[in-house]
């Protein structure tokens, strides 16, 4: 194939007709003779007579141009033209696959693994030897070439890790090899070293997807709200969903708030959540809605949590009077939010709390303790009352302000003039935004002493000006001041809804801040739960424990990896978040020099031109025949709107086909009515005349069952012919896979995937007791890899325990046949919910299109024809119990295709049963 910038062609010998069009430019310009002009008298005799037939004098040039573009567009046309072609040049020598592995290349895993696959099967093709480098993982030494036949069992083992390569070079094949490098598309340190070292052993390949790269930062606290930062390596052109996933209070995972955000025309925005305290302290990550990536996962620590709070009173309250502890509506305001401790100063300081409330309290036994404290970090909150009034303060450092002695009444029977009502609150203060009730008055408060820093200090004040709430930096922490005290006693403020909201603003202002090497050192941490690759949440049970300068480490930028995998740590009561964005971390794609062939993800496909251009072609002689005819003169009135309708039918008889043909099949009209009329079971025929026995009498004593205690009376199952069959007509396909079954045709796998696409199901049975875990290590598992790759087939996982297939008519919790292990199905979306006191996921109607398994069922359906099992299964009453299993389960799997997912409905009972009042 000749390359001509974006068009290829097949055959551009034939591009050489093109230099005889001039020839032709002028042979055509002589066709009709020019007329000679010749004096005859005898013409006199003519005049008068009219003469119905023209003839031009010369052809128009624009009938010439028309006739020229029709030749040089078949000359191209029979050319083979391809529009964007797809050049495969034989590579030489060995062939090293490269892959990142990275937490980016999750998203598009089973493409890679395919592109694996086609590039392995090339290299067995054409004899070379092969080898996979994952630089996620990279081994100790040089990696020795093998035959790509012995690598691709490996490929289902294959995973990538939660984590991005190092900078480091990994080493190398020896002596000199081609390469194909599966990029995630993000750039980092190391590529082009890397890249170089590749490029001098040969020749450099590189799949690199473009879609751009979404992930999330670390969730912090601003004000009263969360902020997610959402990071792109590319503007992204359709809106961004990001999720807050948290427990409810039944203690159900689910999704707790949703916001959307646009990264269209930058690469970093923000999702913010306004949340309350109570669903905040809930949440447990953030995550892209319906991406699949360790990176689009933000997990949460105590950064976003409930922070424990000293609550410290004056005297005893008396028994019967708890209306007037100065700690009562403290205690009520923050235990929905705060987890509160109470004891002396010396316990509080051992425990380590985020914030020390003071109510009423004039004189500390341990100010010095209590000063250091705040200083490295802490927020005292203090609140006034009659035992500070009376005392001096003039010289207590815990304050921020200066207090006069005494204390002012303004409400009560001895003083003059009404209660003071709050102030607005000013914009520098952490409560604007909250509205002061009218009903919210101040009878009696302590005074500050006036000075130059009082009104920078003053966050809160009353009508007239006195300030109500104080605060002032103390080293890295802050002092804040109520000037009335926690109860009623002096104000209706600890009455009104008005005061949580206060405490919860300042609180929130003073969140902890991720914790340093310096406070790790020394530490030992456990990993509570882990992520993997895909954004998925693991136990991590049997992990050692995480010395506290590596997390240190990593939390300072250097980020997770092997030794230290990305999720949640804890030591005593403190987590610790480590996720797979490393701190600091900018995503920008990938670039390669120019040299360096890069096939993308979202590369044009190659068209084939010819058909098109011979169509122009064959329209513009149309064209050129009306055109002379009418030059002619031959074509006039009627003539030309006929001609012209003509040749509109013919153009459109020429168009391809757009719309869309039902399906073609040559059914026996019989066997289609009688698959028509009732469900019907059907197998797909392997070619081994005792597995398709099986097969059939499988199906046929699933179909008894099925008569005997169900509604569903199945008719006789059938023996599928893949070539022909409507597969529409059949509810459930059973196909039994063999090592050397014979693979449909590409017209069968169509119709496959329009079954799949319409509702179908098809039931994979390896019938191998599921040893390669639908992976590759039987021969029939590896003869499955290769049947279901031309499918449609979605992203699986392992049956989950709320999936409908374990409810739908019994109650599963295996799936046995002839052996009992594992099955596969189509994975669940990562926004499926479940439901408030329900104990499934709200998975919608879909009915998974595949089920994948090797558990040999139709043996532990096969019925002779008495009735009587055809296959012993185990011993005893456990074998017994298994095949009664292994029916429920055949039983389940054919109720679920005709229902549906229809017990997921169960989700709305409570609201209809509320709705009608029962």
């Amino acid at each position: 194939m000749t390359i001509l910038g974006p068009i290829g062609f097949t055959a551009p010998w034939l591009l050489l007709g093109l230099a005889a069009l001039p020839v032709l430019w002028f042979l055509l310009r002589a066709v009709p003779p020019a007329p000679i002009r010749r004096r005859f008298p005898g013409v006199a005799l003519l005049l008068g007579l009219a003469d119905d037939e023209v003839q031009a004098e010369r052809t128009p040039w624009w009938l010439l141009a028309l006739r020229m573009l029709a030749l040089a567009a078949a000359i191209v046309g029979f050319a083979g033209p391809v529009l964007n072609p797809v050049v495969s040049v034989p590579g030489q020598g060995p062939l090293l696959i490269v892959e990142d592995g990275s937490w980016a290349s999750a998203r598009d895993w089973s493409r890679r693994v395919a592109r694996m696959n086609e590039a392995l099967s090339e290299a067995e093709g054409a004899g070379r030897p092969a080898a996979i480098l994952m630089l996620s993982d990279p081994p100790p030494g040089p990696l020795p070439f093998a035959a790509p036949g012995d690598l691709v069992p490996g490929l289902a083992g294959l995973k990538p890790a939660p984590w991005e390569p190092g900078a480091d070079v990994p080493p190398l094949p020896e002596g000199r090899f081609e390469t194909l490098w599966l990029s995630d598309g993000l750039a980092r340190p190391g590529r082009e070293t890397l890249a170089g070292a590749l490029r001098a052993r040969g020749a450099l390949r590189v799949w690199q997807p473009a879609v751009p790269v979404l992930a999330l930062g670390v969730a912090r606290i601003v004000e009263a709200e969360v902020h997610v930062p959402a990071l792109a390596s590319a503007p992204v052109p359709f809106p961004v969903e990001v999720t807050a996933v948290g427990l409810d209070p039944a203690g159900i995972e689910r999704e707790l708030a949703r916001q959307e955000i646009s990264l269209s025309a930058a690469t970093r925005a923000e999702a913010v959540f306004d949340l309350p305290p109570e669903l905040r302290n809930r949440v447990t990550r953030f995550e892209v809605t319906a991406l699949r990536s360790a990176g689009a996962v933000s997990l949460t620590d105590d950064a976003v949590k409930r922070r424990k709070v000293a609550l410290i009173g004056g005297a005893p309250t008396r028994e019967g009077l708890a209306l007037l502890s100065p700690l009562h509506y403290l205690q009520q305001a923050l235990a929905p939010s705060a987890d509160l401790i109470e004891g002396t100063l010396d316990d509080i300081l051992i425990a380590k709390p985020d914030v020390i409330v003071l109510a009423d309290v004039a004189t500390l036994a341990e100010p010095d303790r209590l000063a250091e404290w705040v200083e490295e970090g802490g927020l005292l909150l203090r609140f006034a009352g009659p035992r500070m009034a009376a005392a001096e303060s003039g010289d207590d450092p815990l304050l921020p302000v200066r207090l006069r002695a005494g204390g002012r009444s303004v409400g009560g029977t001895m003083s003059w003039g009404e209660p003071r009502q709050l102030a607005p609150f000013p914009e520098a203060s952490p409560f604007f935004g909250l509205t002061p009730p009218d009903d919210v008055t101040v009878r009696a408060q302590v005074m500050a002493e006036p000075g130059p820093e009082l009104a920078e200090r003053t966050i809160a004040a009353l009508a007239d000006g006195t300030p109500l709430v104080t605060r002032a930096r103390f080293g890295q922490g802050e002092i804040v001041l109520f000037h009335v005290s926690a109860n009623a006693e002096w104000s209706s403020l600890p009455l009104s809804g008005l005061f949580p909201q206060m405490l919860e603003r300042l609180a929130i202002s003073a969140r902890p801040a991720q914790p340093g090497q310096a406070e790790l050192a020394g530490t030992t941490w456990r990993a509570v739960k882990l992520i993997d690759a895909f954004g998925r949440l693991e136990g991590a049970e049997a992990k050692a424990g995480i010395p506290g300068e590596d997390l240190g480490e990593a939390l300072a930028g250097a980020g997770a990896g092997p030794a230290l995998p990305p999720g949640l740590y804890a030591a005593e009561d403190r987590s610790v978040a480590l996720n797979a964005l490393a701190p600091g971390r900018e995503l920008a794609p990938a670039l390669w020099p120019l040299d360096v062939p890069v096939e993308g993800g979202e590369a044009p496909r190659a068209m084939p031109l010819k058909g098109w251009l011979l169509l122009a072609a064959l329209g513009l002689l149309a064209l050129d025949i009306l055109a002379a005819l009418a030059v002619s003169g031959r074509l006039r009135g009627q003539r030309m709107a006929r001609a012209m309708v003509v040749l509109l039918a013919l153009g459109l008889g020429m168009m391809p086909g757009t719309g869309l043909r039902a399906e073609e099949t040559t059914m026996d009209p019989e066997r289609a009515i009688a698959a028509a009329s009732n469900v019907v079971l059907a197998h797909m025929p392997t070619g081994d005349p005792e597995v398709d026995r099986i097969a059939l009498a499988g199906l046929q004593g699933l179909s008894d069952t099925l008569f005997a205690r169900t509604a569903v009376e199945p008719s006789e199952p059938m023996t599928l012919d893949i070539e022909h069959d409507d597969l529409a007509l059949f509810t459930l396909i059973y196909w039994p896979v063999t090592a050397d079954q014979p693979a449909p045709s590409p017209q069968a796998y169509a119709r496959l995937n329009r079954y799949l696409r319409g509702g179908g199901m098809i039931l994979f049975d390896t019938r191998d007791a599921d040893l390669s875990g639908v992976g590759s290590a039987s021969p029939a598992a590896r003869r499955l890899q290769a049947l279901a790759a031309p499918l449609d087939i979605p992203p699986l996982e392992p049956v989950p325990g709320d999936h409908v297939l374990t409810r739908t008519f019994y109650l599963l919790q295996t799936f046995p046949g002839r052996y009992d292990g594992p099955i596969w199905v189509e994975a669940a979306p990562p926004d499926a919910e479940r439901a408030e006191g329900m104990p499934f996921r709200n998975l919608n109607d879909g009915v998974t299109p595949v089920v994948i398994g090797g558990n040999d069922w139709a043996a532990a359906w096969a019925e002779d024809a008495r009735g009587l099992p055809m296959f012993p299964i185990g011993r005893g009453s456990g074998g017994d119990r298994q095949r009664e299993i292994a029916m429920r389960f055949g039983v389940n799997l054919v109720m679920h295709v005709l229902t549906g997912n229809y017990k997921s409905d169960q989700v709305h009972v409570p609201a209809l049963l509320e709705r009608l009042g029962q």
